[in-house]
């Protein structure tokens, strides 16, 4: 991902979340399920195009896999929000505190994570909702864990 140049980029939420659970249940490494989410923030450039640019060429290299680009830096118009200072800050804004971490290599290859709402729920196998998902948009929250069927595919998590 280092070659993309991006600024603030990671790689995020489900695929991250996912891994982590599989580990936790003594699965074996799988293919994701739905999209890896890249995520970045750069305030100069906050064409959409440019996420489409980046999904081309990610999916160019791993065609297997369904890439999905956000520039940050534009997301809080969307969501409502102030405009978020950096990736990081966004995940703050994210409906579950178990997919609110994200992941990306060092030049000198080690990796670093970025969890701004912890780690505890995603080690702890913990259903919570985010902030800003606990009360007035809990519904949303509530449909995500049922959608996903992450109950089902996970028995240890727990809801908190």
């Amino acid at each position: 991902m280092a070659d993309l140049g991006l600024v603030d980029g990671w790689i995020a939420a489900g695929f991250v979340r996912n891994a982590v659970w599989d580990r936790l249940h003594g699965l074996p490494p799988r293919p994701p399920a739905g999209d890896v989410d890249v995520i970045w923030h750069d305030t100069q450039c906050r064409d959409p195009g440019r996420d489409r640019e980046i999904e081309a060429r990610l999916a160019a290299s791993k065609p297997d896999i369904h890439w999905s680009v956000k520039n940050q830096a534009r997301m809080h118009f969307r969501d409502g929000d102030a405009p978020y200072s950096s990736a990081t800050d966004a995940m703050r804004y994210w409906p579950e505190t178990a997919t609110a971490v994200a992941a990306r290599r060092l030049p000198d290859g080690r990796c670093e994570i970025a969890a701004p709402l912890d780690l505890a729920d995603l080690t702890g196998l913990l259903l919570r909702p985010g902030p800003r998902f606990a009360a007035e948009r809990r519904a949303f929250f509530d449909g995500c864990v049922h959608e996903k069927r992450w109950l089902e595919c996970w028995p240890l998590l727990r809801m908190a």
